[in-house]
This record gives structure tokens, sequence and C-alpha cells, in this order.
């Protein structure tokens, strides 16, 4: 290579291929020119338009991926160690290696993950070797698991407008609270409404959440609560509201807050407060399985009235299953597998 290529920062990019001699073909008809480097178990090519260093790595890309790792190749030892403070001074740990043999060359390198995970090289080439060095090794080069993706959610409190902000619109959203949504008077077709654009929010298997004061009955005669409760003007029957919110969709509806004393009482009716949790189903896409009921009850009917007798083997919709696998009864349903599988008993 003419001294005046290796003057520039290179882009670097490294892939896992699953057969080396037909990617290196590949891109040689892609790139124009054969591999600088070409081995039984690496290739490099060296591109001037656009200034790219391309290494292949014979690996299948399955569960990996076809990116091994991407990084900048340097001119000089002075750029790469600037670049290495600058990306410390940001507050990115990086991890040096001096010299090391790797890939037919001896290098000088540091290495950083992205926030998905990513692995990037930087470094610069201080000579070719006849063989490809103990370097990069596999610990070294492991690309670090995703983070958790951040929850989005949204919440709605009462007194809001009964709508959706627009962005939220479509399967959007993993969690979405109503605080106190429908303790203001709202007409039964309104909140009808507006729990199916909240469930046309939450993408497949997202949760609602519902916290509010709710009675036994309807109540008769205006409502006065004292103190910070005053704000509440309408109490919806609890029984009504379950109905509402199974109505628009929603499935394994639970009251996670429900307790024997009541926060208020309004002419003999009493107000208690009311957290109930409840999801989107699953996308249902017509797989089923087989599951089992285990007890302690002889039967048991869900919302959507299939009974479960005790024992008994039932084919459900996949979804079904995993709806349950997310639920507090999870414990007490068992997935059979498809083909018998032989275990040790008592294990």
């Amino acid at each position: 290579m003419a001294q005046s290529t290796r003057d520039a920062v290179r882009f670097h990019i490294s892939l896992n291929v699953a057969d080396l001699e037909r990617s290196v073909r590949f891109f040689q008809a892609l790139w124009g020119a054969a591999p600088a480097k070409h081995r039984s178990d690496y290739a490099k090519f060296e591109v001037d338009d656009p200034p790219l260093v391309l290494s292949l790595e014979p690996h299948a890309p399955g569960g990996r991926g076809a990116l091994n790792h991407a990084g900048l190749r340097f001119p000089n030892s002075g750029a790469l160690v600037a670049a290495q403070q600058r990306l410390e001074h940001e507050g990115i740990v990086t991890q040096r290696e001096e010299g090391v043999e790797c890939c037919y060359a001896r290098q000088t390198k540091f290495w950083v993950n992205d926030p998905d995970g990513g692995l990037w090289e930087f470094y610069v080439l201080e000579g070719d070797l006849d063989h490809r060095g103990a370097g990069q090794a596999a610990a070294t080069l492991r690309a670090q698991p995703a983070p958790e993706p951040e929850l989005r959610s949204w919440e709605h409190r009462l007194g809001a407008p009964l709508e959706i902000p627009p962005e939220f619109a479509s399967a959007s959203l993993d969690e979405l609270r109503l605080r106190g949504s429908f303790n203001l008077p709202v007409a039964a077709p309104e909140m009808q409404q507006f729990l199916q654009s909240a469930w046309a929010a939450l993408r497949p298997g997202g949760e609602l959440q519902l916290h509010l004061l709710t009675g036994d009955e309807a109540l008769a005669g205006e409502l006065q609560l004292p103190g910070p409760a005053a704000i509440v003007k309408h109490v919806p029957v609890r029984e009504e509201l379950l109905n509402l919110v199974a109505g628009a969709g929603f499935v394994d509806l639970r009251l996670t807050t429900f307790r024997s004393k009541a926060c208020f009482e309004h002419g003999g009716v009493a107000l208690r407060e009311t957290r109930l949790a409840c999801r989107r189903p699953l996308t249902d896409c017509g797989a089923q399985c087989t599951v089992v009921f285990k007890g302690p009850f002889a039967t048991a009917t869900d919302d959507t009235g299939r009974t479960w007798r005790r024992g008994q083997r039932q084919r459900v919709p996949l979804a079904a299953w995993e709806a349950l696998e997310q639920s507090p009864l999870a414990e007490l349903f068992v997935r059979l597998p498809e083909t018998t599988v032989v275990g040790a008993c008592g294990g």
C-alpha cells in the first residue's frame, strides 16, 4: 500500500462469515480488488475508495450475528492515544492492549463497548506477521449483552382529558397507568372508548394499571369526601369497571390492592382503594400447547370462560399459556412438552 493511503483514519469492520472463500470471492468482486491478506482462517481487504479496512472471520453468524466488531484504524500512535484520552474524558471505559499480535499483524489498540453491547476496536498497525498471533482472546472480544431496554410508560391523572397523546397511539407503550381517571363523572361509553385507546397504545404484552376508588354498588346523592379526596366526584361500581376493562380486550385481570377495610363510606356503600392490573394479550400466532391445571381447586374458570379441571390435559393457544406464565397463578399450571421427555422422578 502506498504511504499516502496509510495517513488517513480508516473505518474498520470485521464480519463473521459462514464460508470464508465464498465471501472472499464476493468482496473481491464488490471492491474490484484482491484481498491484502488471505489465509485459511482470515482475510482482509484494504480499500481506498471508500477508505475501509474489511476483515473476514470464518465463524458462522448464527446467534452471534454477522458483525464481529467495528472500529477505526489510526495512522499513528499519537492519534490513537488522543482518541483514547478523549473517550475516557467522556466517561467511556476503554481496554488497552500494547503490541498485541493478532490477525497476522502487530497492533496497539484499545476496545470499547457501545451502549448496546457492540464491540469497537481502535488501533494502529505496527507491522505484518506470517502467523495469526494469540491476541484477540475470546474473553476480550466477547460483545457485552445489550442492556435491558428502558421501560416506556405514560400516566393519566384525575382531571386530565380522557385521551392518549398521539405519540403513544400505536402499540408504543410498555406500561400505562390510570390514576383516578374514572373518579370524575364519566359515561360508560366514554370509559369504554378510553380503555380501547389504552389497549391500542400498549404493545402486545404491555400492562395497564388502574388506581382509583371503587364501590360495591352505585352511589346516590352528591359525593363529598374529606381532605384531598374531595376532588373525587364519582366512584364506579367495581364489577362494572372490571367488565369494561375485560370488554376492551385486556386479559389477566387481577386486583393488586383491595383491602377489607374501606377508605370511606357514603350512603351505606363502602368505598375502597382499588388497584387493578391487566395486560394487552400477546399476539396469537395460532400455535397451541398442552397445559395441566395442578389445583388446589377441583375446577377453575378464567376470564375467557375456559374451565380448567385439576389434572386434566388441555390444548390452549400459546398466547394463553404465555399469559399464565406471567400471572401470579403461574405455579398452579404446567406446560407439557409436545413429545414425551423422561426425567428423574423426585428431582
